[in-house]
């Protein structure tokens, strides 16, 4: 193919990424523009095999049918509620796959021809793809290892960390420019590699499973800016322009994360844990004022409720009741009443876990609706409930200014006239607090399985 064609075609490519990417901000066009970008990715694969001389396609078809079956059995296999681990491996693929690239090109260069004569920039891009490669694919193994529960999901870590971790990244640079300085020397470049694996694993442990919907946005952009600078060491302009789109996107989405959990970018990006408040005692925040209710009663309750909010949380997911929420939703809207779903940033695992659960039980889109347009409407609704979201519904992040969550952003569920929370007990959240709201005179525990519940009261509603 002729240089002209390439890049036109790498053109379109970049232009179909762009459209894709802006499709999949809203849930009605999410499944088109997940078509567009894959088109846009097919595209871009078969110009660059057609437009290199030099392919043994024997592999590259091996390596199509390994991944195509790993692809496959993932998709068929892995539960919706394991999402956020299937995410945090493929950032680490993404990661892996830059810093194999890297790795290789770097090796075979320094083994032939080296790279001229004076330091060249394609090191500066070998260094920077090695460093951002190998921070992505350790970090995102430790993240998968705690949301896998492999390992603690409470943050772990030491009082010297943050040091540990300037030391570890001062020292990658310095290894990275002495590389720059004598790219022959490979004990520096397996060194750079050691380094920065090292600082991924740093990076990740000391943050706590409450912010895990942060870490997997921010790794994902670590992802995407590795293979970007994969893209300039392989000249090839279609995976600059990928790489910088999942780049910029991600760190969009990490900053938007932030601020729903009121953290700072800066110290999620250096692995910084949550200032912690005083130990709460649970017993002193529920001191026998918590209110337990069956399945009946709450039937009794939503039999006169005109609106209903109910919230989606990670027991939800767990307990996969996404399809019995749907039904009592169609139930209650048989009935007249009003439902909608309250859709917190970071309910859940990962960046939009509930709004996938919810489509993939077909509720309609234009229920799901943000924290910021929801709140205002709590104090006109008779029944909110909540399944199994805690910290995103604790007053303590408006209330409790030694709070380690004081001045996140949360669902004002306790304003509603009655609050049914569905909870197997009166564990806390991912923060490790207790919840105020339980305690609350408008508020009843429904406690068990999150989808038996649902079942049990949609249930009595229809016997109603």
């Amino acid at each position: 193919m002729t240089d002209n064609w390439v890049e036109f075609v790498y053109l379109l490519a970049a232009v179909l990424f762009v459209l894709g990417i802006k499709a999949l901000t809203r849930p009605k066009t999410a499944a088109r523009g997940n078509l567009l970008s894959a088109v846009g990715m097919l595209l871009a694969v078969v110009v660059t095999l057609l437009d290199r001389d030099i392919v043994r396609y024997e592999y590259i078809a091996a390596g199509m049918i390994a991944g195509g079956l790993a692809g496959a059995v993932f998709a068929l296999r892995v539960r919706m509620t394991a999402m956020p681990q299937m995410v945090a491996l493929l950032n680490g693929c993404g990661g892996g796959a830059s810093l194999g690239l890297a790795a290789a090109s770097h090796l075979i260069t320094t083994a032939s021809a080296g790279y001229g004569s004076g330091p060249s920039v394609a090191v500066l891009f070998v260094t920077a793809t090695v460093l951002i490669g190998a921070v992505t694919l350790s970090g995102s193994l430790v993240a998968f290892a705690k949301l896998q529960e492999l390992i603690s999901g409470q943050p772990i870590g030491f009082a010297g960390m943050k040091f540990l971790n300037a030391t570890l990244f001062a020292a990658a640079l310095a290894a990275g420019a002495m590389l720059y300085a004598d790219p022959g020397n490979t004990s520096l470049f397996w060194g750079l590699i050691a380094l920065a694996a090292v600082l991924g694993v740093t990076l990740v442990l000391p943050i706590g499973g409450a912010d895990m919907p942060v870490v997997i946005a921010l790794l994902n952009s670590y992802s995407g800016i590795a293979a970007a600078s994969a893209g300039f060491i392989m000249e090839n302009t279609v995976l600059i322009v990928a790489g910088s789109l999942v780049g910029a996107s991600g760190i969009i989405l990490t900053q938007i994360m932030c601020k729903a959990m009121n953290r700072s970018l800066t110290n999620v990006l250096f692995g910084v844990m949550a200032p912690g408040g005083a130990a709460m005692d649970a017993d002193a925040v529920y001191a026998g004022k918590v209110k337990s209710a069956q399945a009946e009663e709450i039937a009794m309750i939503l039999e006169t409720a005109r609106r209903v909010v109910i919230v989606p949380g990670f027991g939800m997911a767990m307990s996969q009741a996404q399809h019995a929420v749907r039904e009592l939703m169609d139930v209650l809207e048989a009935r007249g009443t009003e439902v909608e779903f309250a859709i917190h940033p970071v309910a859940g695992r990962m960046p939009g876990h509930m709004n996938v659960l919810l489509a993939e039980a077909e509720v309609p889109y234009d229920k799901l609706v943000e924290m910021d347009r929801i709140n205002p409407t709590f104090e006109q609704t008779d029944v909110a409930i909540v399944i199994g979201a805690n910290d995103v519904t604790n007053p303590m992040a408006r209330e409790d200014k030694g709070s380690p969550i004081y001045g996140m952003p949360i669902l004002n569920v306790d304003k509603a006239r009655t609050v049914v929370v569905v909870k197997r007990s009166l564990g806390s959240g991912f923060a490790g607090l207790p919840n105020p709201l339980f305690a609350m005179d408008n508020c009843l525990m429904v406690f068990g399985d999150g989808k038996k519940a649902v079942i049990d009261i949609t249930t009595a509603l229809n016997a109603a």
